[in-house]
């Protein structure tokens, strides 16, 4: 079949230093992958283009990248999931979030350092044992999702944080992080979850669930974050912002079965707040020019005793 890429190009050492898209146009099997067509491009048509690649068997990470607007594994990714209907050209990208080296190429540096910054090895206390620390199975069982993390970027690459604030540390790295904070092994859990805590840490996550989209292996960055999140409150590490609106949040829907939107923000930042307090006045004028301001008077929703009987039962099972 006719297939139609579309390839930003960038190179930092030519006359048109300027990003901009190329299109080609080849002849591929139905079986294809977009990885056989770039390197297709590469070989046969245009030798300038620079991508990387190395297992071709979604092992190794490499060829991630953003395919149609998503990042993913460029080997794994067959022509025909991706070909759009309309005889468009798949458009393919470098991944987002990290420094553009060339063409599909990014610089993994700032990756690499956000990893770092949780400390990604155990920290057990006392002095080390004679033999082999085996860990119950079941204590492990747990982490085999999170430890098939193959480092590719595809979630930093489409995390709508990293796109506002280069600060968070992102999901990969948050992953990484609850991967030792649940290792029975490690005995550094205040600690890790004293700096997580921090600007920049789990709670800067808005649950976009865009890095459970596209993670290739099913990792989950998201649901991690949560859990480490619990961690933190259960840990005593509850004077942050986050962690108040998480608790407003649920004493809200427990007592009256809905949201109280109009006094969450004032729970959350603290009525004394008043730089946090101005600065959503904008929003609150927002809401109220759209129509969407919250009710004064606060009342319970019929069948609020319903809600509050979940919330019993969940905690009961805890």
């Amino acid at each position: 079949m006719e297939v139609k890429f579309n390839v930003r190009r960038y190179d930092p050492e030519s006359t048109n230093t300027v990003s901009h898209f190329q299109e080609y146009q080849l002849e591929m099997d139905d079986a294809s992958t977009v990885l056989d067509g770039l390197i297709r491009i590469r070989e046969e048509i245009d030798g300038t283009l620079s991508l990387r690649c190395s297992c071709r068997s979604a092992i190794c990470g490499s060829c991630a990248m953003r395919i149609n607007g998503q990042a993913g594994l460029a080997c794994n990714t067959k022509i025909l999931d991706v070909i759009p209907e309309n005889d468009s050209p798949i458009t393919v990208e470098p991944l987002g979030n990290l420094p553009l080296i060339k063409d599909l190429i990014v610089d993994f540096q700032p990756f690499w350092s956000k990893v770092e910054n949780v400390e990604p090895w155990l920290q057990p206390e006392g002095e080390e044992p004679e033999s082999e620390y085996i860990a119950p199975n079941e204590d492990m069982l747990h982490l085999a999702g999170v430890m098939a993390c193959i480092m590719c970027g595809a979630c930093v690459s489409d995390c709508t944080v990293l796109e506002v604030d280069d600060r968070f540390l992102g999901p990969a790295a948050l992953a990484k992080a609850y991967r030792f904070v649940g290792d029975p092994r490690d005995d550094a859990d205040d600690y890790r979850l004293g700096r997580l805590n921090e600007y920049g840490g789990v709670w800067d996550c808005t649950r976009c669930m865009q890095c459970v989209e596209v993670c290739p292996k099913g990792v989950a960055p998201m649901d991690r974050i949560m859990v480490l999140r619990d961690k933190a409150m259960e840990a005593g590490f509850t004077n942050t912002n986050g962690a108040r609106h998480a608790k407003a949040f649920s004493d809200s829907v427990r007592h009256s079965g809905w949201l109280d939107e109009l006094r969450l923000p004032i729970k959350s930042f603290g009525i004394f707040n008043l730089k946090a307090m101005i600065a959503l006045i904008p929003t609150g004028i927002r809401a109220q020019m759209n129509g969407k301001r919250p009710p004064i008077f606060h009342k319970s929703i019929p069948g609020a005793e319903n809600v509050r009987k979940i919330f019993d039962k969940v905690e009961s099972k805890k």
